[in-house]
C-alpha cells in the first residue's frame, strides 16, 4: 500500500494544471487586492479603528502607523502581478503570503473562510514549481522550463479544495440546518422582493430544499471533480452554485475563488488548451521536474493535511452548542450556518465604587461592534481593554468589567448570552472553555 501512495505522489505529470492555476490565481489574488483598496476597506478597518482584536498568540502583531497600511496592500498587489505573469515567482508567493496573512492576522472581526484559505493556498504556492511553464521567469532565463512534475503538485491543490467543501457539508449535517432550515428560512424570506426567483422563497419548502441541496453539495463535489465522467457536470454545478448564492447573499469574492480554483481538477489537456489562448505553445521536451528536499515537503504536506482534518473536530473539546459558543468554529470551513444577533453593553467598577457604563463607539468601528457582541472570546478581549484604558486613562483603581449580553441564534428568541455577574477582567484569555458563557436553551 505504502509503494502505491508513493507511485500516486511522485509520478511524473503534465505541469500544464499548475501553471494555468497560477495565472487564474494570481488574476484572483490581484483583483481582490485592487478591490480591497479601490472600497476603501483599508481606511475603514486597518487605520480607523482604535483597538484590534489580536488572534491568542498574535498578540505582538500590529497594523503599521498613518498609511502604512496601503504600503502593504501595495506590495500585495505588486507580489499578486508577478504571481500572475510568474516573474520572481518565488520572491513573490513568499512576500504575498506573509503580507495577506499578516493583514488577516490583525484583527478577528475580519475573518472570514475564503482569507485562511487564500493564505494556505499561497503558502503552498510557495513551494510549487508553477513557474516552471508559461512564465515570464521561463522567458527571462531566471529558471529553466519543465514538462512534468511530481502529481503531489496538483494533488494537494485539489485535496485542500476537496477539504474546504467536504468539512463545509459535514457542518451541514446538524438539525438547525436540516431539520429547520435555518438560517436559510430567515434569509431566503427576507430576499423575497428580488426579480423573478423572489417569489419563490415564500414557500416554505425552498429552505429545505436549498439546505439539503447545499449540505449533498457540499459532501460530493470534490468527488465528482476528481472523476473524469462527471467532471464537466460536476463544474457546471460549480459554476450554478457560487453564481446563485452570490446572487443571493453578500460574501464577496468567495464564490468567484471557488470557481477558479476548481479548474485544477480539470485534465492536462484542458488546460494546455486553455494557455494556448495565451499562444503559449505546449512543451515538447520531456524534462521532469523534481523539487529539492521533495519527501521532506511531501512530510510537511502530509502533517498539514492531518492538521486540517482535526480542527474542524476541536469543537467536540468545549461544552454546550458550537453556534452559541463559538468555541472551536474558526478555520473548521463552517460557511453561512447561523444567523447570530447579539447585544452587549459593559459596566466598568473600581474598587472606591465609582461605575461608568461603556459607550462602546468610543473604541470600535461599527462592524468591530456587531461582531464582538456576538463573539465570547471578542468579549473578553475588549473587557480585558477596558479594564487597562480605565485604568490607565480614568484613574480606576483594580477595574472590573462586567458584560450585560443577550443573543439570539437562527431563530430561537433572545436570551441571556453571558454571566453578568463575573468580571470579565479576571478571566483569563486562552483556550480553554469558558464557563461564563451561559448555556443555550432551546
Amino acid at each position: 500500500m505504502i509503494a502505491n501512495v508513493k507511485n500516486f505522489l511522485y509520478r511524473p505529470v503534465s505541469i500544464a494544471p499548475l501553471a494555468s492555476f497560477r495565472i487564474l490565481f494570481g488574476a484572483m489574488l490581484l483583483f481582490s487586492s485592487v478591490r480591497f483598496v479601490a472600497k476603501g476597506w483599508v481606511d475603514l478597518l486597518y487605520i480607523q479603528p482604535q483597538f484590534f482584536f489580536a488572534y491568542e498568540g498574535f498578540e505582538f502583531i500590529k497594523p503599521l502607523l498613518g498609511n502604512g497600511m496601503y504600503f502593504v496592500f501595495g506590495g500585495m498587489i505588486l507580489a499578486a502581478i508577478c504571481i500572475l505573469f510568474g516573474l520572481f515567482y518565488r520572491v513573490a508567493s513568499i512576500a504575498f503570503f506573509f503580507l495577506f496573512t499578516y493583514v488577516e492576522l490583525l484583527d478577528k472581526t475580519n475573518y472570514l473562510n475564503h482569507y485562511y484559505f487564500v493564505s494556505i493556498i499561497s503558502l503552498m504556492m510557495c513551494i510549487l514549481p508553477a513557474n516552471k511553464h508559461a512564465s515570464l521567469d521561463v522567458k527571462l532565463g531566471i529558471t529553466s522550463t519543465s514538462a512534468y512534475i511530481p502529481n503531489w503538485c496538483i494533488f494537494i491543490l485539489q485535496l485542500q479544495i476537496a477539504c474546504v467543501y467536504f468539512f463545509a457539508g459535514i457542518a451541514k449535517i446538524n438539525p438547525d440546518w436540516l431539520l429547520h432550515a435555518q438560517p436559510l428560512t430567515i434569509w431566503l424570506k427576507s430576499r423575497d422582493h428580488y426579480p423573478i426567483i423572489g417569489f419563490l422563497f415564500n414557500y416554505s419548502i425552498v429552505p429545505y430544499l436549498f439546505s439539503w441541496f447545499g449540505m449533498l453539495f457540499d459532501i460530493s463535489i470534490a468527488f465528482f471533480l476528481w472523476n473524469n465522467k462527471t467532471r464537466p457536470f460536476a463544474y457546471i454545478a460549480v459554476v450554478v452554485f457560487h453564481v446563485i448564492t452570490s446572487y443571493l447573499f453578500q460574501i464577496g469574492v468567495f464564490p468567484f475563488v471557488m470557481i477558479v480554483a476548481t479548474w485544477i481538477f480539470f485534465s492536462a489537456n484542458f488546460h494546455q488548451k486553455f494557455l494556448s489562448i495565451f499562444s503559449i505553445a505546449q512543451i515538447q521536451n520531456k524534462i521532469i521536474y523534481t523539487p529539492k528536499f521533495n519527501s521532506f515537503f511531501v512530510a510537511l504536506l502530509c502533517f498539514h493535511f492531518l492538521i486540517q482534518l482535526l480542527l474542524p473536530f476541536r469543537y467536540a473539546l468545549y461544552p454546550n452548542k458550537l453556534f452559541w459558543t463559538e468555541q472551536g468554529y474558526r478555520f473548521s470551513w463552517r460557511v453561512m450556518l447561523m444567523e447570530k444577533n447579539a447585544l452587549t453593553t459593559f459596566v466598568v467598577k473600581d474598587a472606591n465604587g465609582k461605575i461608568e457604563e461603556v459607550c462602546n463607539r468610543n473604541y470600535l468601528t461599527p462592524q468591530q461592534e456587531k461582531q464582538m457582541s456576538t463573539q465570547p472570546d471578542m468579549i473578553l478581549q475588549f473587557a480585558h481593554f477596558l479594564a487597562n484604558e480605565y485604568e490607565t486613562k480614568k484613574g480606576f483603581k483594580n477595574a472590573e468589567v462586567y458584560a450585560d449580553s443577550y443573543a439570539a441564534l437562527n431563530g430561537h428568541p433572545s436570551q441571556a448570552f453571558i454571566d453578568n455577574t463575573i468580571d470579565l477582567a479576571k478571566q483569563p484569555i486562552n483556550f480553554a472553555p469558558k464557563k461564563w458563557i451561559l448555556p443555550f436553551k432551546k
